[in-house]
């Protein structure tokens, strides 16, 4: 910390959420390069796969090439500095690159959920409207939602982070969590910080219900359809979707506990 005017003004972050066990630092430092490496390496091997093979130039799969890049840019946003407060035992992490860990993470997060929106519409079309698939899902139209998903994320996180620190943090430095995650920085400030709080939530929770929404409404007529189909038990579409499914709601699922989880413990 720094002293400043008779204030003291945090410079840096102490994540608490990484173990205090020296015993058990080299092995999770171990486990957690593996799981990173894995991760690396299929996320970037379906990228080159999906860009090699041009039968897999369609909205699914161009969105599934996105969900790889976004996995690997927030895996890659975390789990460097993880690993290197395992190896090192230095929880200690800078604003600076606090308040970038939070920035791409959330930009990451964000995209993540309106691509997974992007296909369900994907599945929309190929199952109600297969006859106009081609026609509705054009480069042009994997082009837009992609740049579309990826500017929400750029806005979201620069609204919330922005929000998050033009805060004061002049007293505790202790953040309850393995990351700079917004909730668990946020409620270190010394600032008045009701205003911040409400407009996290309603952001949060617009884009959250705004991708579940999209999803729902898709799967909605998606299952429609496949009553109206005589083979409906046997059709791949239903297989598809309850495959796919999953994915979805996992995801949400998560975002949201970890929101309520945050606000909880306050």
């Amino acid at each position: 910390m720094m002293s400043m005017e008779n204030n003291t003004v945090v410079t840096e972050f102490i994540l608490l959420g990484l173990p205090d066990a020296p015993e058990m630092q080299v092995p999770l430092f171990i486990m957690f390069t593996l799981i990173y490496l894995i991760t690396l390496v299929g996320n970037l091997g379906m990228i080159m796969l999906i860009l090699l093979d041009s039968h897999l130039h369609t909205l699914m799969y161009f969105s599934l090439s996105n969900l790889s890049l976004v996995d690997f840019g927030y895996s890659s946003a975390i789990t460097p500095n993880v690993m290197a407060g395992f190896l090192t035992g230095n929880k200690v992490i800078s604003y600076n690159a606090c308040t970038a860990q939070m920035f791409f993470f959330t930009v990451f997060a964000t995209v993540e959920s309106y691509l997974l929106a992007s296909m369900a519409y994907d599945r929309y079309a190929a199952v109600c409207k297969p006859l106009h698939y081609t026609i509705t899902t054009t480069t042009n139209m994997c082009a837009c939602l992609a740049i579309g998903s990826y500017a929400c994320g750029v806005l979201n996180a620069s609204v919330n982070i922005g929000d998050t620190f033009s805060l004061s943090f002049c007293r505790s430095n202790l953040v309850h969590h393995f990351i700079c995650d917004l909730p668990a920085v946020m409620v270190l400030s010394c600032s008045d910080k009701h205003m911040s709080e409400m407009v996290l939530v309603y952001i949060s929770t617009f884009h959250v219900f705004f991708a579940l929404m999209a999803i729902f409404i898709s799967c909605m007529f998606i299952f429609i359809t496949i009553l109206k189909m005589h083979d409906h038990p046997h059709s791949h579409f239903t297989q598809s979707i309850f495959k796919y499914m999953p994915e979805e709601t996992s995801f949400m699922q998560t975002a949201c506990n970890s929101h309520i989880h945050e606000w909880t413990e306050k």
